[in-house]
This record gives C-alpha cells, structure tokens and sequence, in this order.
C-alpha cells in the first residue's frame, strides 16, 4: 500500500492541511480517508462546492481516498432523482469517487444491532414523551433538563419496545430511541439525544424494510467508522455535534482498528444570494426562479447553467480558504475568478445587444465587405479569426450613440466620429425620428481611408465602438445579475422582499455576427465591451440561439452601488 504523503508545499497550508501533515508525519494512519456525505434531498450549491474541493482535493494531495456517502436517513425527503444531481455536479467539478460510493443505509443493520448493544449497557431507552415534551424537558441554556420518565424503564422493557418499533407495532412519533448521557449538560447536544426515530414510509434504497430510522449524529459517526474515515471534515454549526460523535464511537461495541476524529471549519456564506437549503426551496416551489438551475441561483446546477467554468469555482473556493470563523465572501472574488479563467478561454466576437439602426449614406448600396477580425487579443498567445460583413446599414448599442451628449461623452453623436471596432471611422449627420420623437436611424459617412490597421498618419479617434451588419442574426440574450438587492439579509429579514427586481433581464432582439450561427450549446464567448456568455444548453435552439451572461468585464454592480 503507497504511504501517505505530504503534498507539493506550494498547495495553500490551511489548519486541516497542517493537522494531516502532522498526522502523516507520525504515522497515525495508513492512508488518509475523507468524506462527502450530503443528504440527498436537495441539489448542491457553492458551499458544498468548497467542501467537495476540501475533501477530495485533500485526497488528491496525500493520495488518499474521498468516498461519497449519502446520508440517506430520513425516506420522507430522499429520491434518487437528487442522488444523481449529487454524482453530475462532483463530477463536473473534476473530482471522482470510484469505487468508494456508499450510503448510510448500507449500514442500517449494523446501526440496530450497535443500538441494541447501548439498550443492553444501560446507555440508551426507549422514550413515549411527545416531540414537544422532549423540548419541554430537555431544559434550556441556563436550566438544566428533567430526566424522561421513561428511562426508569428496565433494560428488558426497553429492548421489548425498540423491536417493536422495528416490527412496525407504533405509529410515527409515538415511540424515540434516546441515548442515555447527562441532562444536566452544558452541551444541549447531549441532554440524552434522540438515536432512532420511527418512519412509516418507502426508502427509495432499501424498500418497506426498515420503519426504523436512526438520526444523522447517530449514524454519521457510525458510517464514518465502518468506512475507516480518517478525518471526518464538516462545517462549523457541527461543532457542538463533535462531543456526541465522540460519544456514539466510544460507547457502542465495535472493533474498528481507530476511532476517526471530527473537524469543522468555516461554511461558505455568499454575498447578494441565500444558501439555505430551506430558502432555496421556497425560490424554486414559489416560481420565484424557474428551477434548480436557474443560473441566479448558487447552486451548482445554476452556476453550470450559467456558464461557469468548473476551474473558476475551484479556483474561488482556494481563493476564499479554509478557516475556523465564518464570515461574509463578496460576490466580486467570484466575479474576478469568472473572468480570470475566460479570460484565455472564451474567443472574443461581436455582439450589438440593444440595437440601434446606423446608415452610411456614402457606402455603396449593395457592397459586402469582408473583414478579417481576430478572435483573441494581442495578450493571449492563441491564433484564430474570422470574417466579419461589412454593409451600408449596421447595428451599434443605443447606449453608444446621444443626441446631446456631455462633454466628456466619446461615442457616437452628431458632428462626432469615432471609429467601428475592426472597421472604419464614421461620422453623425443626422437621425431620424419616429412620430414620437424617439430615434430609430443614425445618418453617417464613412471615411474609406480610416480601415483598421490602415488609417492616415496623425488621424486621432477617442472612441471605439462594436457593432454588426445588416447580415447580422437574431438571437436572444439573458443578462443575468445578483439574485438578492442586499449583500447580506441576517436571520430576521424576509429575503423574499429583496429579491432583486433586475436579476434577469430578457433581450429578446439582440444582433450577433454571424459567425454565431455555428455556436452550439455550451460554447462561451466574450461579447466585445459587453460580457462573458455561455450557449444555454436547454433553450438554444438552430435558428433562435439563446446565450446567457455569466459575467461582465467589470464590476458594474460595484459602480451602481457608489453611484
């Protein structure tokens, strides 16, 4: 068997990392086990993306193993359909678990019979008080709890009971398994816990066997030793989980060669979005989104939607660490992490998004002229073009032209030049207007001296514009933007009420050159001056292309919110 190792020490030293590297250097293990092991009642999103690359990223460095195990234990909630979501979004992060794939309820049998071991050492019993008189007895911060009356109950009562609840005797609610520790703790966790609840309903794994379901920080610790986990990574509300964990392990009766410890670090908490399973939920069943995979949403299925690259949301989870406090992550570094990886990815095309008609009265009337326009910058060491038309009428952003502009304004406007990105300097001469004064046609001359790469000696334009031909296509462009209007809501506001009412913006006539007609879903592009787009892989269609934004260029937001 290949020992553990350290990893290349270049790889950021986070707290986890040292406590592995002193565990590898004194020979604590054989080999370094983690874990990833969501419930499969939901779909993931980024925080369980900065989990997913701490696992198995760790497992990669010290040549290890990463299992993934679902927590399958309450049936009420768990489907298939979410399993499978689970395996794309790992996969599609580049992590791999094989052969190591498992569920809680591979142990269910072994979980009973370790429970009926507790009820036999007077460490467990079976419990009749209602859910509401559990709260009610378990006490408070600063009061202790009242013992159950049913833990007076013998051992041969209890064991009675727990087999009755296995044979299906009781209804849901009636009966609890609950450890037998201190209701005086200080630690609420263990004020005698509930192990086993009864659940009368079909496990999508394991059927009409079992009505008896034990609960997560029962069977989590459990798993994790069968399975030989070393270190069993979690985030921080766990962290007054950890004494029950150690509980469970030191108390049933078991032969595992070593008992693995718990770590909690910092959960990631993102800026202008909501990572509650609960509120995500609401999002998507209230139609507020359109779905699981609504590219405004953190969830791992809606970034991919999106158009987010795997290797900007690794790089984001490295940029933003692993610590031991929680605290708030700006929107922005994922941003920055976007456009840094499409950066040298995604080829650079033209794209007019808000049209606005252009004719150049001086260019002939049926001329077609093709220009060759490189699809990456001077900066990115990659070859390729293509040929954009150039015709008499054209389409520039109606953002780009102002029939009164300020001083300081260097795009197009009458009497102004500037010059058409990959073309020719045009002028303004006139507009025309529609019977309700709004402008639906630019006037221009074209100065046929001034093609890119050939303009006359001391001929200065301050602005540059994109645009497309009359031979542009149609296509539709989703702009996409923050999810919430706040950064960060707090526990007490309705989150509902802040939903950002411009999250989505729908262009549904938007001009693109038409070298776009061969994009297929998937493809990313830079929309010169506009943004990064991504093909969306369900809507796009030959003949009705749909892209959508996965980022600006800049921080717009940012500059919004000085304004």
């Amino acid at each position: 068997m290949e020992e553990p190792q350290v990893s290349d020490k270049s790889i950021s030293r986070d707290f986890i990392r040292r406590i592995i590297d002193e565990d590898v250097q004194n020979k604590r293990y054989n080999k370094i086990v983690t874990r990833f092991p969501p419930e499969p009642n939901g779909f993931l999103h980024i925080g369980h993306a900065k989990s997913i690359c701490l696992n198995f990223g760790i497992a990669e460095e010290f040549k290890g193993a990463c299992h993934l195990r679902f927590d399958d234990t309450d049936p009420t909630k768990e489907d298939t359909r979410y399993e499978n979501s689970i395996q794309e979004d790992i996969r599609w992060l580049g992590f791999d678990w094989a052969p190591n794939l498992f569920n809680a309820s591979d142990y269910f049998d072994e979980m009973y019979e370790y429970a009926v071991g507790l009820i036999k050492a007077k460490k467990a019993y079976v419990c009749g008080l209602t859910e509401e008189e559990i709260r009610e007895y378990r006490g408070t911060v600063t009061t202790p709890g009242r013992i159950s009356p049913f833990a007076k109950q013998s051992v041969e009562e209890n064991l009675s009971l727990f087999e009755r609840m296995k044979a299906g005797e009781f209804p849901d609610g009636s009966y609890v398994l609950r450890a037998r520790i201190d209701m005086a703790s200080p630690n609420m966790k263990m004020r005698d816990p509930l192990l086993y609840r009864i659940r009368h309903a079909h496990h999508y794994k394991t059927g009409d066997k079992w009505c008896l379901y034990p609960m997560y920080d029962y069977a989590h610790p459990i798993s994790d030793a069968i399975e030989g986990i070393t270190h069993s990574i979690c985030t921080l509300e766990f962290e007054n989980n950890r004494e029950l964990y150690d509980w469970v392990l030191n108390n049933i009766d078991s032969k595992f060669p070593y008992k693995p410890h718990q770590y909690e670090f910092a959960r990631l908490d993102l800026q202008y979005t909501v990572m509650s399973k609960r509120k995500l939920l609401q999002l998507v069943e209230n139609k507020h989104v359109s779905g699981w995979d609504d590219p405004r949403l953190p969830t791992i299925a809606g970034l991919r939607r999106r158009g987010c690259t795997p290797e900007a949301i690794k790089q984001f989870c490295e940029m933003v660490g692993i610590a031991k406090a929680n605290s708030s992550v700006e929107m922005s570094q994922l941003d920055f992490c976007l456009r840094d990886d499409l950066n040298s990815k995604a080829p650079r095309v033209l794209a007019v998004l808000r049209p606005l008609k252009v004719i150049i009265d001086n260019y002939p009337e049926d001329q077609v002229e093709e220009l060759e326009a490189s699809y990456w910058p001077h900066d990115i060491p990659k070859t390729g073009s293509r040929i954009v038309p150039f015709t008499k009428e054209l389409y520039i952003e109606q953002d780009d032209f102002l029939e009164n502009p300020p001083k300081d304004f260097f795009r197009l406007a009458p009497g102004r030049e500037v010059r058409l990105r990959y073309g020719y300097c045009i002028t303004c001469t006139h507009v025309d207007k529609n019977d309700a004064g709004e402008i639906i046609a630019v006037h221009c001359t074209y100065d046929p001296e001034t093609k890119s790469g050939g303009s006359p000696i001391g001929r200065k334009v301050k602005g540059t514009i994109h645009w497309v031909s009359s031979k542009a296509i149609k296509g539709e462009v989703r702009l996409y933007d923050r999810l919430l209007s706040e950064p960060h809501l707090g526990t007490d506001k309705d989150f509902l009420s802040y939903i950002n009412p411009k999250s989505l913006e729908v262009l549904p006539n938007c001009r693109l050159e038409p070298s776009l007609e061969k994009a297929v879903p998937g493809d990313r592009f830079q929309f010169e001056r506009q943004g990064y787009f991504f093909v969306d892989p369900i809507d796009s269609k030959p003949g009705h292309p749909v892209f959508n934004r996965i980022v600006t260029l800049k921080d717009s937001w940012a500059k919004k919110q000085t304004a």
